[in-house]
């Protein structure tokens, strides 16, 4: 392999064979590569186009369902409400399984299956399982799901219909994250949860690299990124790091997380001037993808939000929604309510002079709004 494992947390390098999971501190591992690893020549389409930044062993096929080259697309109207005019959304609703997630779970289960991983087990507050129980069955890998029970029902409708063994927890992510880990520990199935194996954040990174291509190499102004777990703001820093250590790119963006208030760990980590964020006491959000009350990449997102001279924001339930679907209505773009929390919280730090009317600025809208939904929802607002 052309590449290693490196704890921030602690400095330790290790190999990056077999199965790994997390150092021996407790913190996450993130891939390195050695040097002159070539960069160049992407071809084809989909994330995997990227192969020579990513940890693909040369002739190795990756489980893939052609996800990514999600649409990066200038949003003039929705700009001009919220008083940015320069104003685009990257839109991960498109990809094969509806969310962002597919990115991660591509990468997490290509080097888990070549690792020798028999059978897969993750948490999920709704598209992770998704998407895992998609990649898995394309792997021909049995997978068990652990779900909160108040988890949209299309979300686990989906699971279902992929294959996987859905288990429904009352409680949250966090809690489901206890029995996914318990599992894996009495029957061997390996832990494909949020930063417990560092291969997500490497299918993540590549969010950063489209948005980079997209851009001509010039890096936007400011991103605006619904945070749950946070391996897509980790990944992007790590991609815009890796390019402009290569002198691929110029500009530096500003990192900007959102979650719910009524579960904002990571806000309240931020503002206190803390490097840890301690677990939100009873998450409540509609938006299922931000319910993470205790992340384990908070050390790496706090880094990545102060390194930039980014920012936190914590949006309402009522207005992440409504923000959705004007969205939605403005721009012909499916918005869930995580790419709501990013328009609202978007137009308040515009208010703010955070940002400015000149800068460009990137929204992400992480997933279907359709996962969220059923179809009542909507036809309560049809006249007659």
């Amino acid at each position: 392999m052309d590449w290693d494992l490196e704890c921030l947390a602690c400095g330790t390098r290790a190999e990056a064979t077999g199965l790994p999971t997390v150092c021996a501190c407790g913190q996450p591992w993130l891939v390195r590569y050695q040097a002159g690893r070539r960069t160049d020549g992407q071809t084809g389409r989909g994330m995997w186009r990227w192969n020579q930044w990513l940890p693909l062993l040369p002739g190795e096929a990756p489980v893939s369902l052609g996800e990514g080259d999600t649409p990066l697309l200038s949003v003039p109207r929705l700009g001009a409400e919220i008083g940015l005019p320069d104003c685009w959304v990257k839109d991960e609703s498109t990809n094969p399984t509806g969310s962002f997630k597919a990115r991660g779970l591509s990468a997490a289960v290509t080097r888990a299956k070549a690792g020798g991983a028999t059978a897969f087990t993750l948490p999920t507050a709704g598209n992770a399982g998704v998407a895992a129980a998609a990649y898995g069955a394309r792997a021909g890998i049995p997978v068990r799901v652990y779900a909160p029970r108040t988890t949209p029902p299309a979300i686990l409708a989906q699971i279902v219909t992929f294959g996987a063994d859905l288990r429904l927890l009352d409680g949250h992510i966090g809690d489901c994250g206890k029995a996914s880990r318990a599992y894996a520990a009495e029957s061997g199935a390996f832990d494909l949860s949020t930063l417990r194996e560092p291969y997500r954040i490497e299918g993540k990174k590549t969010l950063g690299l489209e948005l980079a291509e997209g851009f001509d190499w010039v890096l936007p102004d400011a991103i605006v990124y619904p945070t749950g777990g946070g391996t897509g703001l980790i990944g992007m820093w790590k991609a815009f790091n890796e390019l402009k250590a290569e002198g691929r790119v110029t500009g530096a963006a500003r990192l900007f997380t959102v979650q719910a208030s009524g579960c904002a760990p990571m806000i309240r980590a931020f503002e206190s001037g803390a490097d840890r964020a301690v677990p939100w006491e009873n998450p409540e959000t509609r938006a299922a993808g931000l319910k993470v009350p205790g992340p384990l990449g908070d050390r790496l997102m706090l880094r990545a939000l102060r390194v930039t001279a980014g920012g936190v924001v914590a949006v309402e339930d009522p207005e992440l929604i409504e923000a959705a679907e004007r969205g939605s209505s403005l721009e012909g773009i499916d918005f869930a309510p995580e790419g709501g929390a990013s328009i609202a919280a978007a137009a308040r730090l515009r208010r703010q002079g955070v940002l400015r009317e000149r800068d460009r600025v990137v929204l992400f809208n992480t997933g279907a709004g359709w996962l969220y939904r059923e179809p009542r929802d909507c036809l309560t607002r049809v006249p007659g």
